[in-house]
C-alpha cells in the first residue's frame, strides 16, 4: 500500500465497467470471432500449440528440446487497490506458462490508463505491484507499452521456457484419469459481494490472497509423465475450462459437486443474497448445453468466472498418491473433484 492520501482513496473498480477475467469475452462470441482464423498445417513446423489448440499459450519449438511459450492476458481493476491489481493481474498472466508445465523467462507489461481521469502515481503503483509478482516468480519486468484508454486495464505479455518432453496440453486427457484443481472457486462470487458492499473483511483477505498467489507447481506438475493434461481455470470457470479439456481431449468428465473447494463455506451464503457474477449467466448461456448438472443450483460455482484461478490437471491413477503429496506440500487442493469417462452426450456430468 501507499503512504499517498491520493493513492489510499482511489477505488479503481470505480473506473471500469468488468472486472478481472469476469470481463473476458463469452466464449460463445469468441467462437464467432475466431470461427474465420485457421491455422495452415505445416506453415510453421516448429509451432508445437497455436491457435487452433484454444490453449493457455503458444508454444514453439527451438529444435534443441526446448521450446519458447508465449501469452498474454490483461483485464480491468477487480479490487480497488492499485498495488494489489497489478500483483493479481501480474499473476493471472504469469498462469499460463505454469499451466503449459514451463517456467517463466520475463514479462512485458501492458497498460490502459485514462490518464484524464486517474493520475500517473495511481498508474505506478500498479507496476510496482507487477514488480513485486514478478520478483516473486524470479523474472524480469522488462519493459512494456502503454496507451490512454476510457478505463484502466492492465497485464502481461510473458515469454517462458519447457522442455518439449514436459509440455502439458490442455488435451490429452484419458478415460480413468482423476481431475485435481489447485485453487478454491469462489472469486467470482466474492468479487461481487465487494461491488455490491456486504463482503466481509476476512473474506475479501482471503480472495486477494488466492488472486496473487502464483501457480509455480505447475513447473512440477509438467515433469510428472502421469499428468496428461492440465489449464488453468480463469473467465469461463471451471465448467468453461473443463469443457476445453473435454473436448481436446475427446473425452466426458464427472464432476462431484460436493469435492469441489471453495475458498469459504460463505460462498453459498453470498449466493443466497444475490452475488452472481453477469459473466457467470454469460457463460452458462455459451456452453450449458454441453453440461448435465444433478441440481440446477450447481450451475453458479461451476460456472463463476474466476481470476487467477487454479489448475485443473487431469491424472493417472498410478500417480495420485504422488500428485496428492507435491498438492499437499504446497497447501493447495489435494482431493481428486472428478474423474475421465469416454466420451458421452454431455462434455460434463456434475452429479
Amino acid at each position: 500500500m501507499t503512504n499517498s492520501s491520493e493513492l489510499e482513496t482511489v477505488f479503481l473498480t470505480r473506473y471500469s465497467h468488468g472486472a478481472g477475467c469476469g470481463c473476458k469475452i463469452s466464449p460463445e462470441i469468441l467462437d464467432t470471432i475466431l470461427s474465420n482464423v485457421h491455422s495452415i498445417p505445416g506453415s510453421y513446423p516448429g509451432l508445437l500449440v497455436g491457435n487452433a489448440e484454444r490453449d493457455d499459450a503458444a508454444v514453439m519449438d527451438l529444435g534443441d528440446g526446448t521450446a519458447i511459450i508465449s501469452t498474454t492476458d490483461f483485464f480491468m481493476p477487480i479490487v480497488d487497490d492499485p498495488f494489489t491489481f497489478g500483483k493479481i493481474a501480474s499473476a493471472n498472466a504469469i498462469s499460463d506458462i505454469y499451466a503449459m508445465g514451463g517456467s517463466p523467462l520475463m514479462a512485458i507489461a501492458i497498460l490502459g490508463w485514462p490518464v484524464n481521469v486517474l493520475s500517473p502515481e495511481v498508474a505506478g503503483e500498479v507496476i510496482r505491484g507487477a514488480q513485486e509478482i514478478c520478483r516473486e516468480a524470479g523474472i524480469p519486468l522488462a519493459g512494456g507499452h502503454s496507451i490512454d484508454s476510457p478505463e484502466p486495464i492492465f497485464g502481461l505479455a510473458v515469454t517462458g521456457r519447457v522442455a518439449v518432453d514436459h509440455i502439458k496440453k490442455n488435451g490429452g486427457a484419458r478415460p480413468g484419469d482423476l481431475l485435481f484443481l489447485t485453487k478454491p472457486l469462489g472469486i467470482g462470487i466474492l468479487s461481487t459481494a465487494q461491488k455490491k458492499g456486504i463482503l466481509e473483511a476476512s473474506h475479501e483477505s482471503m480472495n486477494v490472497s488466492w488472486m496473487q498467489r502464483l501457480n509455480t507447481v505447475g513447473e512440477r506438475l509438467g515433469k510428472i509423465k502421469g499428468v496428461h493434461a492440465m489449464t488453468d481455470v480463469t473467465g469461463f470457470g471451471l465448467a468453461g475450462h473443463l469443457i476445453e479439456m473435454c473436448r481436446a481431449s475427446e473425452t466426458t468428465a464427472v464432476i462431484r459437486f460436493q469435492d469441489i473447494p471453495l475458498i469459504d463455506p460463505e460462498v453459498l451464503k453470498y449466493i443466497e443474497n444475490g452475488c452472481i457474477p453477469g459473466g457467470t449467466n454469460r457463460n452458462y448461456s455459451s456452453y450449458g448445453k454441453d453440461v448435465k448438472l444433478a441440481h440446477e443450483s450447481f450451475k453458479t460455482i461451476m460456472c463463476d468466472p474466476q481470476t487467477s484461478g487454479g489448475l485443473l490437471i487431469a491424472v493417472d491413477p498410478e500417480d495420485r498418491n504422488l500428485i496428492e503429496m507435491l498438492l499437499s506440500s504446497e497447501n493447495l487442493n489435494a482431493m481428486p473433484i472428478g474423474h475421465m469417462k469416454i466420451k458421452g452426450a454431455f462434455a460434463i456430468e456434475v452429479v
